[in-house]
């Protein structure tokens, strides 16, 4: 099992969803990076679960400790290693899933891989997971702050109700991260409408990156656009990825398509940033398109572990709609491959390395 991301910037994972703790240890992290404990939280309790009735009822502090790697607010250098203790574990929930199936999650595959699985709430495949990479991203967003670097997202769409506008300062405040709140209470309905069928609905997620400088990516295998796909696509329930334009740009003329050159920069910005699997300088802008959460509370059809066929209802407490929180996800996602990137692109010229090593 691979459990690591990034190559100079590194995020490793651990723990399971109804374990003792989760946490990550992030590697390659300069030294005299001011590290703000309090803001790491604040972007642990933007995506913490139970703070409205769009969420999972399972409610966590999500108080991370930091163990190793800083001394007097500052990184050492060394590797972070950050712990998050669960606290509200319901395990009993999962007792009727222990030798069967749930379908549209991991179970299935976990147990055919592996052999075996922890069934309670999906062990290591289940979106708590998700809870140690934001923690990750807190620590680069930091540095890629000093670099004049910030990243926003937010809902753009909810079971097909999709945002004309998009305003990422309403999102900070909105209760589903929504992007446009013309539409906001609409989708807010969507939600709660499939919560009280016993179902779930999709959404898609917009993330933006400003201040990015051109050139980080690492061609050809090491693409920024490569890398965002795959860190986004690596988020629980993600299913397609859009980078700038995405699938409407195959129905427009090349003449459409190109984003002229001047003086002064970019006339538009289909591309996304990203020109040959590099930042152009522009703004990076992905879309993270999340399925309907499989956890649904209807009788469904599936087999057991001795591939016999049965229904089963599902118990637990689960996210109706998985694109809010995953919001804040695809923000960590992002800033952990710009922050590799950012320590890549360093080698890439003499002149960098003259600059910190000629006398």
């Amino acid at each position: 099992m691979n459990n690591t991301f990034g190559k100079t910037f590194s995020m490793t994972t651990f723990g399971e969803s109804h374990g003792k703790a989760l946490g990550c240890i992030v590697d390659g992290v300069p030294a005299g990076l001011k590290i703000d404990e309090e803001f790491i939280q604040s972007e642990l309790d933007r995506r913490k679960p139970g703070k409205s009735k769009l969420e999972t009822a399972r409610k966590e502090d999500d108080k991370v400790e930091i163990l190793s790697g800083t001394f007097e607010g500052l990184s050492t250098g060394t590797p972070i290693m950050m712990v998050i203790f669960n606290g509200n574990q319901k395990s009993r929930d999962y007792d009727n899933v222990k030798d069967l199936f749930r379908p549209g999650h991991a179970d299935f595959t976990y147990f055919h891989k592996y052999g075996l699985r922890d069934y309670r709430g999906g062990g290591r495949s289940s979106a708590r997971e998700t809870a140690a990479r934001v923690a990750a991203g807190a620590i680069a967003k930091l540095m890629l702050k000093t670099l004049g670097i910030e990243i926003v997202s937010g809902v753009s769409e909810v079971d097909g109700i999709k945002a004309k506008n998009y305003d990422f300062t309403h999102a900070k405040s909105s209760k589903l991260y929504a992007l446009d709140k013309e539409v906001e209470t609409a989708q807010e309905e969507a939600i709660l409408t499939a919560k009280g069928k016993h179902d779930s609905v999709g959404g898609v997620v917009l993330t933006v990156a400003t201040g990015v400088p051109v050139g980080l990516g690492e061609p050809i295998y090491y693409k920024l656009d490569a890398k965002l796909a795959d860190a986004m696509m690596s988020i629980n329930a993600s299913k397609a990825i859009e980078i700038g334009d995405g699938i409407a740009s195959t129905s427009l003329k090349g003449s459409q398509n190109n984003d002229g050159i001047t003086p002064n920069g970019f006339t538009s910005n289909h591309s996304g940033g990203i020109l040959g699997g590099i930042s152009n300088g522009d703004d990076i802008v992905v879309k993270t398109h999340f399925k309907p959460t499989p956890s649904i509370f209807q009788a469904q059809d599936t087999v057991n572990t001795a591939n016999e066929a049965m229904k089963f209802e599902l118990k637990g407490r689960h996210d109706p709609c998985v694109a809010i929180r995953g919001s804040i996800v695809c923000e960590a996602m992002m800033a952990l491959v710009l922050a590799d990137m950012a320590l890549l692109n360093m080698g890439t010229k003499m002149e960098h390395l003259q600059a910190i090593y000629k006398k």
